[in-house]
């Protein structure tokens, strides 16, 4: 009778210590558990990881991710997750969540790649953005960068599967390759190189293919453009000969639709990937394509 109420004790003990020892994230199936901050990161982890990973993207489809709000299951989404990939700066409360909570493999991908001001120059390097660009995924040979690094990353937390993260980047990188190629050949030729936005998401693409950012507004979407900036704007569209403003899918196209009003052209979507839209098809390689063919239309590109 002892042994038995032993057995039965220990195995009630078992159990509470399984059930107070559950992760906040899904049972993962064996898989390596990596939580991302937002949709670039989420699509290098899926294609890096593959069937060895499991990946949960912190900003919901249709949220912007600058103002993501964590909930508490999302804090401990991060504490439990055995790697975490961020941009530090972009998020504050990831960013918190992260120093205070993360016990797995961070990786931080503004350490990884050179980064930009929103007008193009080469940011300094003190830590957080302050005034830095993040949207280093409209570069593909940054995004490369930082696949490379992601898989080095997934392979010292996972060793049974390195080889196969490795082989995922290097189908990635080659993906990322291409697309380079395509947009250098693309907007080679073009009747014009400035290209008119709502926000200033587009040093890196701009940069990288030889165009020039005119935005109006800053890094921050949801800062609205004084009225001189947007007679400025507008000016410089008319004298300029563009035909196109561009708004992002995930915010309001209210200011670039009154510009576009004003100076007699269009107003059209130029999307940053920072999130997919809520049922939205496609993927980071298909949007960036689908943002070729609205660039080379805008500018005239033969």
């Amino acid at each position: 009778m002892r042994r038995s109420l032993l057995g039965t004790v220990l195995l009630a003990s078992a159990l509470v210590l399984a059930a107070c020892g559950k992760t906040a994230l899904p049972d993962a199936g064996g898989r390596l558990t990596v939580v991302a901050a937002f949709y670039p990161l989420q699509f290098v982890s899926e294609r890096v990881g593959g069937d060895a990973v499991s990946v949960t993207n912190l900003t919901a489809p249709g949220a912007e991710p600058h103002d993501l709000e964590l909930t508490p299951r999302q804090v401990a989404q991060i504490a439990e997750a055995q790697v975490v990939v961020y941009l530090k700066g972009l998020q504050p409360d990831v960013d918190k969540a992260v120093a205070e909570q993360a016990k797995g493999t961070v990786i931080d991908v503004s350490e990884l790649v050179p980064m930009l001001t929103a007008t193009g120059e080469a940011a300094s390097e003190a830590p957080g953005l302050h005034g830095r660009d993040p949207h280093v995924w409209l570069d593909p040979t940054r995004l490369s960068t930082i696949t490379a690094a992601v898989a080095a990353k997934l392979g010292a937390a996972d060793s049974g599967h390195a080889s196969t993260f490795t082989a995922n980047a290097a189908k990635l990188e080659a993906d990322l390759g291409e697309l380079d190629m395509e947009y250098a050949a693309g907007l080679q030729t073009c009747a014009r190189k400035q290209i008119f936005t709502s926000h200033a998401a587009f040093a890196y693409l701009a940069q990288r293919y030889g165009l020039q950012q005119v935005a109006l507004s800053g890094l921050d979407p949801e800062i609205e453009p004084t009225p001189k900036q947007l007679a400025q704007v507008a000016q410089q569209a008319r004298e300029s000969g563009a035909t196109t403003i561009f708004y992002e899918t995930l915010v309001s196209p209210k200011v670039a639709e009154t510009i576009a009003r004003e100076v007699g052209i269009k107003a059209e979507v130029l999307d940053p990937i920072e999130g997919l839209a809520p049922g939205a098809g496609g993927d980071y390689l298909s949007i960036m394509g689908d943002n070729l063919s609205t660039l080379r239309t805008a500018l005239g590109c033969s």
